[in-house]
């Protein structure tokens, strides 16, 4: 785990959210696999911590990767976040995700 990763779920744990399943394999029948999930809610995060220098995601062939990867999973019913380095540590990235559970308990 990354230590953007690593201080993403720090920020989870603090907050009280539900515990996530780490590295999870939400296509099957793809080798895809998320940096976080939260099953029972239909949720997946990715944490990107190289957007901005050229490496991994920020090159071609990893967008083009990651989009064919979100788009799968929101097609299989996902809801699908992605945050970079700057949402996480601007607390941008816990705060969305403490909406949607906020969110869900209302509801």
């Amino acid at each position: 785990m990354s230590n953007l990763e690593e201080q993403f779920l720090f920020q989870v744990r603090a907050l009280g959210l539900p515990e996530p399943t780490r590295e999870y394999c939400a296509i099957p029948t793809r080798r895809f696999r998320w940096d976080f999930a939260w099953v029972e809610h239909k949720l997946l995060v990715e944490v990107n911590g190289g957007t901005y220098r050229h490496m991994g995601h920020s090159t071609g062939a990893g967008i083009s990767r990651d989009y064919e990867k979100h788009n799968l999973a929101t097609l299989a019913g996902w809801r699908v976040l992605a945050f970079d380095r700057k949402m996480v540590e601007s607390g941008e990235a816990i705060q969305l995700l403490q909406t949607i559970f906020t969110t869900e308990e209302k509801n």
